[in-house]
């Protein structure tokens, strides 16, 4: 099942919005990856590659919050905290049983629906207020 971004995703904000299209392509990529049973070292560069990624898409959107004072940034973060433990737990999971079915239905439940509804939600509310910012 490819992993594809949709306008509905869309905050509105460019930055932002380019970053998370970049995101669901390599989240598909991994998702293939895992899906055409690929070599263990292929799957590991995309996981390290997300882990990375996440943390800098995260650190903007946290940096946006906290230059224009929004009322949600608590919150906000908690839910970037929860998302990284979720894909260490994934990353884990890779480590201790590679790849397969279990890692792709995981990389579903705790990776993108947990990003789609987070987007739809609280990053959509972030792209609202920064609107009207900058």
């Amino acid at each position: 099942m490819p992993v594809e971004w949709t306008d509905d995703l869309a905050t509105g904000v460019g930055e932002i919005d380019k970053q998370h299209k970049e995101l669901f392509r390599r989240i598909d990529n991994l998702l293939n990856a895992c899906t055409r049973g690929k070599g263990r070292d292929e799957v590991m560069k995309v996981i390290l590659f997300l882990d990375d990624y996440v943390t800098t898409h995260f650190s903007a959107e946290e940096k946006f919050m906290k230059k224009y004072d929004y009322s949600g940034y608590e919150n906000h973060k908690a839910q970037h905290l929860e998302f990284m433990q979720n894909f260490s737990e994934l990353k884990a999971q890779f480590d201790k049983e590679g790849t397969g079915v279990h890692l792709v239905v995981n990389t579903n439940y705790m990776v993108v629906e947990w990003l789609q509804n987070h987007i739809r939600k609280l990053d959509k509310a972030l792209g609202a207020f920064l609107k009207t910012k900058i």
